[in-house]
């Protein structure tokens, strides 16, 4: 197996288990809900599928590519990542430890986000 292709199982299996995370903070009663652990495991979620996603594709993103930049980078590649709506992430164009954010709707935005290029790549069949 070649070392593009174990980095990028690697980035795509990471995402699945952040966007899990993520999940199960959502499901805690509303007052019990951490904001910032949904945001950031939603955000490490996106940017790992979609270095793996990249890796897959023998793309190798830089450490400085945003979310934004990289699926830019997947659209071009496939069309389908038109789909996944980043446009209220207000960290989508930043690197990914630089922003958070608080607000449940922006996290419930992110969150959607990473659950669609999930949903996305599992009908890709890059993973299960």
């Amino acid at each position: 197996m070649s070392m593009m292709k174990l980095r990028s199982d690697a980035f795509l299996k990471e995402g699945v288990k952040k966007l899990k995370q993520a999940n199960e903070e959502l499901f805690k009663p509303e007052e019990d809900i951490v904001a910032y652990s949904v945001c950031k495991n939603a955000q490490f979620s996106l940017d790992n599928l979609l270095r793996g996603f990249l890796l897959s594709n023998n793309i190798d993103p830089s450490q400085e590519d945003s979310i934004e930049s990289m699926l830019k980078k997947c659209i071009e590649i496939d069309v389908k990542f038109k789909k996944i709506d980043v446009g209220m992430m207000t960290c989508s164009g930043h690197k990914i430890d630089s922003r958070y954010c608080a607000e449940l709707k922006t996290v419930s935005a992110c969150f959607d986000a990473a659950d669609s290029l999930d949903t996305l790549l599992r009908k890709a069949k890059m993973y299960s």
